[in-house]
């Protein structure tokens, strides 16, 4: 019993995978965004592929139900991770297909829980403040990452 209630906990993988409902209510245009100021309450760090950022969570084992605010724009193929303010730049500095969102940039976020096909809430906030990933350790994870990447290619 306990093994079926694991594997029907919510990943960050299958969380990330917009359900048929949901692309239903985007394309009837039940979709809603404004934009957001970065730098204030968070910053956000933008990585792409999604799969590569949702690995990182998998592996720093951080679980979607603590309400860590993620978010996807799946037209982009852009994970965005929200982390304290003034700390994305740690977690961007010198990783290809990462970049940190800061005072000076907005970023386009769900009204809601259905939000749109750019920005659609993999894991919404459950309280405010949100808890926030660290972002020395998504930094670390995503170097992992790209470290068994770099040496599968060479292999």
């Amino acid at each position: 019993m306990a093994q079926s209630a694991k594997t029907s906990a919510p990943t960050w993988h299958r969380l990330a995978q917009p359900s048929e409902r949901l692309r239903a209510q985007w394309v009837r245009g039940d979709d809603r965004t404004h934009w957001v100021a970065c730098g204030r309450t968070w910053d956000a760090v933008a990585i792409s592929p999604i799969p590569l950022g949702l690995d990182a969570l998998v592996a720093m084992r951080v679980g979607p139900r603590r309400g860590y605010p993620v978010l996807a724009d799946h037209l982009r193929d852009q994970l965005y991770v929200l982390v304290p303010p003034g700390t994305g730049h740690t977690a961007a500095a010198g990783l290809p297909g990462v970049r940190a969102l800061g005072d000076g940039f907005q970023l386009l976020m769900p009204v809601g829980q259905h939000g749109s096909p750019a920005a659609h809430w993999i894991s919404p906030p459950r309280a405010v403040p949100p808890p926030l990933i660290r972002p020395d350790r998504l930094t670390h994870h995503l170097r992992a990452l790209a470290r068994g990447l770099q040496k599968a290619a060479t292999s």
